[in-house]
């Protein structure tokens, strides 16, 4: 009786598992649940976490340098970040998780790199999201063609047109660990405005704050779609091209102020030959 009772048990706990991974179709029918990224559900990169900085003392810094860096969304090796245009039930692109996130309050958008003037909700909601209006027939109660204008928002629209971001990040030595590390301090969208041929600032946001956010989306793979990496593990890993605009200087200038055309390339990778200069001579071998 006992050996019965637990085979009837076990049969049912299979039944109960098979009927709770199908779902309801038309007819009575059970059919697969439905999953349009993939043929598994994959819960790695939705329920993965940031990883935290770990802590580091005034005084273990022994060399500090701040840079700025542009990322250049037309460079082939960062479409990855660019990409989709379009709304994507799978994946997003960088704008739209920054510019989703920020609409719903998540993320705090600034007017200024040094994070004191943030925006409020109205006027970020002009920048990210387009008005338009479009002229449509009312038929009145007496039966008469009326033309109305109806106001159309659209917030896909500008996802195109964001091709540059600009980095804030500081380089510093760690004495403790004997390791040159770098920390990304802002994060800035630049929109291109066609009628002027010229980058327009968006916003700048705070990235520590981003983090969680960026980690929980995944970038395109172009070898394999099961081995994706998070938005934040691109930024870890360095995984992007970028070209060094300013180096913190007395004169708080940028390198094209200085240097101009071929010569300002040559002076933006000086800057970065300098920092690995100065990590390799701490060593002797």
């Amino acid at each position: 009786m006992k050996h019965t009772a637990f085979t009837y048990g076990i049969a049912l706990l299979f039944v109960c598992h098979g009927i709770m991974g199908q779902e309801k179709i038309p007819g009575g029918v059970m059919g697969p649940q439905r999953n349009p990224c993939g043929g598994f559900i994959k819960e790695n990169i939705g329920a993965k976490k940031a990883i935290p900085y770990t802590h580091l003392r005034e005084a273990d810094a022994a060399f500090e340098k701040r840079i700025w860096r542009d990322i250049d969304m037309r460079e082939k090796f960062n479409q990855p970040l660019y990409y989709p245009l379009e709304i994507n039930p799978c994946r997003q692109s960088l704008f739209q998780v920054l510019s989703q996130n920020i609409l719903k309050g998540n993320i705090t958008a600034f007017a200024d790199e040094d994070f004191q003037v943030p925006y409020n909700k109205i006027d970020i909601r002009n920048k990210l999201v387009s008005r338009d209006s479009i002229d449509q027939i009312f038929i009145t109660a007496e039966g008469d063609e009326k033309p109305v204008k109806i106001l159309v928002m659209d917030s896909t629209d500008i996802y195109r047109r964001v091709l540059k971001y600009r980095l804030k990040e500081d380089w510093f030595f760690d004495r403790q660990k004997s390791t040159l590390e770098v920390r990304v301090v802002g994060l800035a969208a630049y929109e291109w405005v066609e009628d002027k041929e010229a980058f327009r600032e968006l916003f700048w946001v705070y990235f520590p704050e981003c983090r969680p956010y960026l980690a929980a989306n995944d970038v395109y793979n172009v070898k394999s779609d099961s081995e994706r990496r998070s938005m934040d593990d691109i930024f870890w890993k360095r995984m992007f091209s970028s070209v060094v605009i300013k180096e913190s200087n007395v004169y708080d200038r940028y390198v094209n102020e200085y240097q101009k055309g071929i010569d300002a390339l040559v002076e933006s990778e000086k800057i970065k030959m300098d920092l690995f200069k100065w990590e390799h001579d701490l060593w002797h071998y």
